[in-house]
């Protein structure tokens, strides 16, 4: 359950990581631009060594029907994840929050992921990464521009890459079913805090490329 902390009154990128380190997480009100900040209790990760992926998702990966990229389209991919998706899930993300993203992206802490189709951006996710934790924000697919599951297979390169470079925490806030579908799970905020303080302690680097 989200639980609101306070406004966002400061949202450099200095308090945006501090934040981060201290388990909360920004919310906005686009139409307001007013950021929030948010903890969850209990905590949703997901963990980098038993990730659930059925056998069609595995089918398909091998297929390879995406070029995937890292860190290529970093204001794009933001973007996407800001447009309306309706009242089933809104946007919560402001144009201060994007302005903030990217500046946190061209000094190494935010990053992205990317699915292209024929040259065309059909699917990513971005988040935020420091020490050993990756803290997932958003994702989308464009399946009208043939994207259908793009950002689930995003996903699977993201774990391939925190894998590779052994960070040990994954964060995704709160149960969804998108996410429930890998094998995440819900944990204590006070154990979440732990795995919190040793991860963002390690000297884990995120790597830009395959």
């Amino acid at each position: 359950m989200f639980q609101v902390l306070g406004v966002a009154h400061r949202f450099d990128t200095e308090t945006i990581l501090d934040a981060y380190r201290s388990g909360a997480f920004p919310m906005a009100e686009p139409e307001t631009d007013l950021i929030y900040w948010l903890t969850s209790t209990p905590r949703f990760i997901l963990p980098l060594g038993q990730l659930k992926v059925s056998k069609s998702l595995a089918r398909l990966a091998k297929q390879v029907p995406f070029e995937i990229r890292i860190d290529t389209a970093f204001g794009r991919v933001i973007r996407a994840c800001a447009e309306d998706r309706h009242d089933h899930n809104p946007n919560w993300i402001s144009p201060r929050m994007i302005t903030a993203y990217e500046r946190l992206h061209a000094i190494g802490f935010a990053h992205s992921v990317e699915a292209f189709h024929r040259g065309v951006l059909v699917g990513g996710l971005y988040g935020v990464s420091i020490g050993a934790a990756f803290f997932g924000e958003s994702m989308f697919s464009r399946r009208e521009l043939g994207g259908s599951n793009s950002s689930k297979l995003c996903l699977l390169e993201l774990v391939r890459v925190l894998r590779l470079r052994g960070f040990t925490l994954l964060d995704s806030q709160e149960a969804n079913d998108h996410m429930l579908q890998f094998g995440g799970v819900e944990i204590p905020i006070e154990e979440y805090l732990d795995r919190l303080d040793d991860a963002v302690a390690q000297p884990c680097a995120w790597v830009s490329a395959g």
